[in-house]
């Protein structure tokens, strides 16, 4: 069964995207799981489901397309279930835009990880061939020609030109 979302006071399924965005998703889980779980760093995958309550308001389930929880949030030794659906937001949340996607949920999506105690949400958008990583401070975009690094991802680094054309394939 299709996963669901809570967006915008709504309850949202998510939809299987395109090749590109599977082929996206599908190469960001392979940098980000194996930079997280060879560099003990935290758990990484993809279509995992969170429960995120940003302070004072509903626990609501939010279902990234690839997902960084750090041993810092979640210990390394805490029990299946507490992984299963981690009560809490992912460290950084990772989402590809789709075409069919509205603009207004996926700033939903982003306040929410945020206010909820994400580091960074990082948005790929394959119609413009870049990266953009939303953080408490602010946002940034990466473009072609550039390489992703980011505090929330310490030691991990995103080749952007590299990820888009292994995405091509």
């Amino acid at each position: 069964m299709p996963q669901s979302e809570w967006v915008r006071g709504r309850p949202l399924q998510k939809v299987s995207g395109t090749y590109e965005h599977a082929a996206l998703q599908a190469e960001l889980a392979i940098l980000v799981r194996a930079w997280a779980c060879g560099g003990r760093h935290g758990r990484a995958g993809t279509e995992w489901r969170f429960r995120v309550f940003p302070p004072g308001e509903i626990v609501r389930p939010l279902v990234p397309d690839v997902a960084f929880r750090s041993y810092a949030a979640l210990a390394e030794d805490a029990p299946p279930q507490a992984v299963a659906v981690p009560l809490g937001a992912p460290t950084v949340a990772f989402e590809v835009l789709a075409p069919h996607e509205l603009r207004s949920d996926v700033d939903d999506k982003i306040r929410t990880y945020l206010r909820a105690g994400s580091e960074a949400v990082v948005v790929v958008d394959p119609a413009t061939a870049t990266i953009a990583v939303h953080d408490p401070g602010g946002s940034r975009i990466w473009r072609e020609g550039e390489t992703l690094v980011h505090d929330a991802l310490p030691g991990l680094a995103i080749d952007v030109a590299l990820l888009f054309a292994r995405a091509r394939r």
